[in-house]
């Protein structure tokens, strides 16, 4: 969700008010990850899949904040997230990017290389075949993996990250470190993802660009209530469920 504020105030305006506040007290993106976002913004018409600058402050302080080196990006669309993580990890680290469309791919690819960030490695195909045969990195284990690709392989991806992080595995054997963080994005849908009562969807996929039926959109938001779920459950899992933006949900892996 490319817009930075949820709107929890009393008014819209209010909340823009208090979001454009926080925004502007927080430390800052590099100038060319602002830009790149503005151009993304104005030049596509599917840029509301751009996670916001503000959004993108607060992943940049939590990879600072756990020295991360290595990240896992599910889902690169066109490179912008991908260059956040670049910027935190630094020219010693890396982020390996999978990302299902060869043409995101492409503009993503373009956009790092025109910019210079060369510590971005983006494999194509589909997430669900790639990441269970995704090689374990010869530096160690990911610190920090983002999910941001399609919701209803969010369950699958979570799956194969824990079954290649067993605790009992060597760190040369093992995906994700002990303490890794797990992102995943857009686990509120615009907050219809907690909703009880399904009649209070009605016409959601209208107002949030869904291109499909109303079954799609049942079944997309029943797939994110299903991964929410299994994130709280899970006993390797420290959760925390942010109702921020379009819902953010942070884990740390505590093996």
């Amino acid at each position: 969700m490319k817009e930075g504020g949820t709107h929890l105030y009393a008014t819209p305006a209010l909340g823009d008010a208090v979001t454009d506040y926080a925004r502007a007290h927080s430390s800052a993106l590099p100038r060319h990850i602002v830009d790149y976002h503005a151009d993304a913004s104005t030049k596509r018409d599917d840029s509301d899949m751009l996670s916001s600058n503000f959004q993108s402050q607060l992943q940049l302080l939590l990879a600072n904040s756990i020295g991360a080196k290595r990240v896992l990006e599910i889902g690169v669309y066109v490179g912008y997230s991908a260059m956040v993580w670049s910027q935190a990890v630094g020219p010693d680290g890396f982020v390996t990017g999978l990302e299902f469309d060869p043409e995101l791919a492409k503009i993503a690819t373009d956009a790092l290389a025109a910019r210079d960030i060369n510590n971005v490695n983006i494999i194509v195909g589909n997430a669900a075949e790639t990441l269970p045969k995704l090689p374990l990195p010869q530096q160690g284990p990911y610190d920090l993996v983002f999910l941001d690709a399609d919701k209803t392989g969010y369950s699958n991806y979570l799956s194969v990250l824990l079954a290649r992080s067993a605790p009992s595995a060597a760190p040369a054997e093992r995906l994700l470190r002990p303490g890794a963080l797990i992102i995943a994005d857009n686990v509120l849908r615009r907050g219809y993802v907690a909703a009880a009562d399904s009649s209070l969807a009605d016409g959601a996929f209208g107002r949030v660009g869904w291109s499909h039926d109303r079954a799609g959109w049942d079944e997309h938001i029943a797939a994110v209530r299903r991964f929410n779920d299994e994130c709280v459950a899970e006993p390797r899992l420290e959760t925390v469920l942010l109702p921020l933006w379009d819902g953010v949900t942070i884990m740390r892996l505590r093996d």
